[in-house]
């Protein structure tokens, strides 16, 4: 068996957060407004769909979106 020994000052260690110096939120990705938009619309026409069910939904429509801009 090991013992180790801890001074007063080992156990009271603090860690400093830093803030982030753009003072707010991040900014949200065009996939994230897509996302918040796309999600609050299908739980608004099928309010008993399962979350999971409507996330994929919500991919699918994103890639399909997506797939005409990088041709």
């Amino acid at each position: 068996m090991v013992v180790t020994a801890q001074t007063g000052d080992a156990t009271k260690r603090q860690t400093k957060r830093r803030k982030s110096s753009s003072g707010g939120r991040k900014k949200l990705t065009d996939f994230n407004k897509f996302m918040q938009t796309e999600v609050a619309r299908l739980k608004e026409q099928d309010p008993d769909m399962p979350h999971r069910e409507r996330f994929k939904l919500v991919i699918d429509n994103w890639n399909k979106q997506k797939e005409p801009k990088e041709k």
